[in-house]
């Protein structure tokens, strides 16, 4: 399996960053483009990277935020599989900023093969599109900083996840995590059947060294994973607490991992 990184907060050496997500990966036969970004920053990078994004046979939306769909817009003919929830208006609770994505459910269904699903489906033998993720830890995705357009609470319950069976198990990529990394692990393990945790790698949304994150970062010893690279949404407090634990790498556009 191969993860190239196309867009992410840090930028590479000769590669650009945004505030967003996308990866490319290979695995068991298909080319998946997993988030796209806010931008078309995915598309220059992956041109840097000789990547051809053309030749990719599915697009995985992990939720429905600017940062990791609006980059949507310069892409089109590929099948797009995403929660329903992902085309819900939403803004921040702070300041009523509009953080949702740009096109509507018709205008990306007149664009892309839409694959919309609430419930978890193979993808592949080894590649499982997540659905929706129970919250069933009590700690975990308790509060939240978005609000729908009527004011209501948004707890980004069209959050997903894919998780890839590897010869030495699970291995699951989340966009931002909202659900909470041990709810997804968790959901990953119920879907598939694996209980064996090979590795996790994306959007924690972990800001802090509070009880949430101590928690994950028990969680994540106990599974013995082999892999574990949060990224993006996981801000630095949270990050240097996962360095002391797990002398975990920083993730950059233009990283290309091989697993």
């Amino acid at each position: 399996m191969r993860i190239l990184v196309l867009t992410e907060n840090h930028a590479g050496c000769f590669t650009q960053a945004e505030h967003g997500l996308s990866y490319f990966i290979e695995f068991d036969g298909k080319r998946i483009l997993f988030d796209t970004g806010q931008s078309d920053m995915f598309l220059k990078n992956a041109e840097k990277m000789n990547v051809s994004i053309e030749k990719i046979d599915t697009i995985i939306l992990s939720h429905g935020h600017f940062d990791h769909g609006n980059g949507l817009s310069y892409l089109s003919g590929s099948t797009l599989i995403c929660h329903p929830g992902c085309f819900v208006k939403r803004y921040q609770k702070r300041d009523n900023t509009y953080i949702g994505l740009k096109n509507s459910r018709d205008e990306l269904s007149r664009i892309f093969d839409l694959n919309i699903s609430i419930q978890p489906f193979k993808i592949t033998k080894r590649i499982f599109f997540l659905g929706e993720i129970p919250r069933l830890t009590d700690f975990e995705s308790r509060s939240t900083s978005f609000v729908f357009k009527d004011g209501s609470p948004d707890f980004v319950m069209d959050d997903s996840a894919l998780a890839l069976l590897l010869p030495e198990g699970l291995f699951v990529i989340t966009g931002c995590g909202h659900a909470g990394i041990i709810n997804t692990l968790e959901h990953a393990r119920k879907i598939t059947g694996i209980s064996k945790l090979s590795g996790i790698m994306g959007g924690f949304h972990l800001k802090e060294i509070d009880h949430q994150t101590l928690e994950t970062i028990k969680y994540l010893k106990q599974s013995r994973m082999k892999y574990i690279l949060p990224s993006h949404c996981t801000e630095l407090p949270a990050l240097a607490a996962f360095y002391e634990n797990f002398g975990i790498k920083q993730v950059k556009a233009g990283d290309i991992l091989e697993f």
